[in-house]
């Protein structure tokens, strides 16, 4: 049978990711509908994308650290490659999220290569990467929401929303705490998302055997009860 303990954080991570996910449904829709808006496409005309962005925020906050759209190479007219990115400092207005886009230059930031771009692009769906230390920005664990924006079959980039991991595990504590075993949240790789145990940070692993999971289809993540620990924390 299964433990409701698990089911209910099961439950509540899911109302959590959607939550994210509808937050960004106003930027991808600002996005398509900016694109087809004008015939040469340029980063300047991104600033019509803006209010959604900051309208995402305001929605998201005290949740989201960042967000903003990233733009595939070759869709604008005077740039080779674009993100439109908005920190959000607690009690401050949004901070462009300024990074160097040249190929010649050895801070150059290749967004193309990263999982929450390349994979919205290859598979048309919405993804969720972490938690990983985000070295480029915050220096903390954080998880990345994206979503793909597309106009007439045409790969536009992806919108996005970045969530500290110690934000997401927070908003899980009521569930977690009454949780009578040890109950861990992991992504597909076994990485620890969130859990009530303190020898459990998140990106560490998580051995599962003679485990009882709760799977969740959309992130492929797993919820584990009174599984054997292991904290290896990520490089």
């Amino acid at each position: 049978m299964s433990d409701p303990h698990v089911a209910l954080v099961a439950e509540r991570v899911h109302a959590i990711v959607e939550d994210v996910f509808r937050a960004l449904e106003d930027i991808r829709a600002g996005m398509e509908a900016c694109y087809r808006s004008h015939p040469t496409f340029t980063s300047a005309d991104l600033a019509g994308v803006r209010p959604q962005i900051f309208g995402c925020l305001r929605r998201l906050h005290g949740i989201a650290a960042g967000s903003g759209v990233i733009v595939a190479p070759g869709v604008l007219a005077d740039r080779p490659r674009w993100l439109d990115w908005w920190q959000a400092p607690p009690d401050d207005d949004p901070i462009f999220l300024d990074v160097d886009l040249n190929p010649e230059s050895l801070d150059f930031y290749d967004y193309t290569a990263a999982e929450w771009f390349a994979v919205p692009r290859r598979t048309g769906c919405r993804h969720v990467v972490g938690p990983y230390v985000d070295y480029g920005g915050t220096d903390t664990y954080m998880l990345t929401f994206t979503t793909p924006a597309r106009v007439d079959g045409r790969f536009l980039g992806v919108v996005g929303a970045d969530v500290r991991a110690a934000r997401f595990e927070a908003l899980l504590l009521g569930v977690l705490a009454a949780c009578p075993t040890q109950v861990t949240l992991v992504n597909a790789e076994g990485r620890v998302v969130a859990a009530n145990s303190p020898r459990l940070p998140a990106g560490s692993l998580l051995l599962r055997e003679g485990a009882e999971t709760e799977r969740l289809p959309d992130p492929p993540w797993s919820v584990v009860s009174d599984a054997r620990e292991r904290a290896v924390k990520l490089a």
